[in-house]
C-alpha cells in the first residue's frame, strides 16, 4: 500500500507536469494556464451544482426515515472529484469530469459499494424507530 501510494504522490505529479510542459510549449504558456484556471471555475461550478442537489436528496432520505448511505458515498466521490478539478492539470482535470458527470459518478459509486461490500460484507438495513 505504501508503494502505491508512493508512486501516486510521485509519478501523477511528474506526468502532470511534463504534460503542462509539453503544452505549454506547443499552445503558449498564457493558454495553458488560461486552460487550468478554466478547467478549476467549471469544476468548482458543477461540484456545487451538484453538491446542492446531493444535499437535498440526503434531507429527503432523512425525513423519509432512510438512511442516505448511497447518497453519501455519492457525496464523497463528487468531493473527490471536486479535489481532482481544482488541482492543476490535465490527467487530474480529466479523471475529475469523469467523476463529476453523475452518470459515471453512479458507475462508479456501485463499484466502490461492490468492492467495500466484499471487504466487509453485505450492508444490514436499519429500521427507522
Amino acid at each position: 500500500m505504501f508503494l502505491k501510494l508512493l508512486l501516486l504522490f510521485t509519478l501523477v505529479p511528474v506526468i502532470e507536469l511534463w504534460l503542462l510542459i509539453r503544452v505549454g510549449a506547443m499552445i503558449g504558456a498564457e493558454y495553458t494556464i488560461l486552460i487550468i484556471i478554466l478547467t478549476g471555475i467549471l469544476g468548482a461550478y458543477l461540484v456545487k451544482r451538484q453538491g446542492l442537489g446531493l444535499f437535498r436528496k440526503i434531507n429527503l432520505e432523512l425525513n423519509e426515515g432512510q438512511f442516505p448511505g448511497d447518497a453519501i458515498l455519492e457525496g464523497v466521490t463528487l468531493f473527490a472529484g471536486g479535489l481532482l478539478l481544482v488541482t492543476p492539470g490535465f490527467i487530474t482535470d480529466f479523471t475529475g469530469f469523469i467523476i463529476v458527470i453523475p452518470y459515471t459518478r453512479k458507475l462508479i459509486v456501485s463499484i466502490i459499494k461492490k468492492y467495500l461490500e466484499k471487504r466487509f460484507g453485505p450492508s444490514t438495513r436499519i429500521e427507522p424507530l
